[in-house]
């Protein structure tokens, strides 16, 4: 992200931006205001946050909109390539086929 963050954000190692001492990520934040949530509504949501830090984090989004709207498809894009690289899962039908073949093997 281009925009110099406040001392109410924080980037990890990882490029990902949270609001400081909170694990909850700006986009979590930013997200939900798009979605049509009032600050209250967001306070409700993540009662750790204090008030006054979400509205800063708003003012801030809309003061770089730009630039956090590019965080946030980066962001986007990057879990959908960790998401479609994750290996899936076998079904409950191969499994099955491995277990029964294992009880073959071991029987033989």
């Amino acid at each position: 992200m281009n925009a110099d963050l406040p001392d109410f954000l924080t980037t990890d190692d990882g490029g990902f931006i949270h609001l400081a001492g909170h694990r909850i990520g700006m986009h979590h934040v930013v997200r939900l205001y798009n979605d049509g949530y009032s600050p209250e509504m967001l306070a409700e949501a993540y009662p750790t946050l204090p008030l006054a830090l979400i509205h800063k984090t708003i003012a801030f989004y809309l003061e770089n909109r730009d630039a956090v709207d590019g965080y946030m498809a980066e962001h986007d894009a990057a879990i959908e390539r960790q998401s479609a690289a994750a290996a899936s899962a076998p079904s409950v039908l191969e499994l099955r086929r491995r277990l029964e073949a294992k009880r073959r093997a071991e029987a033989s």
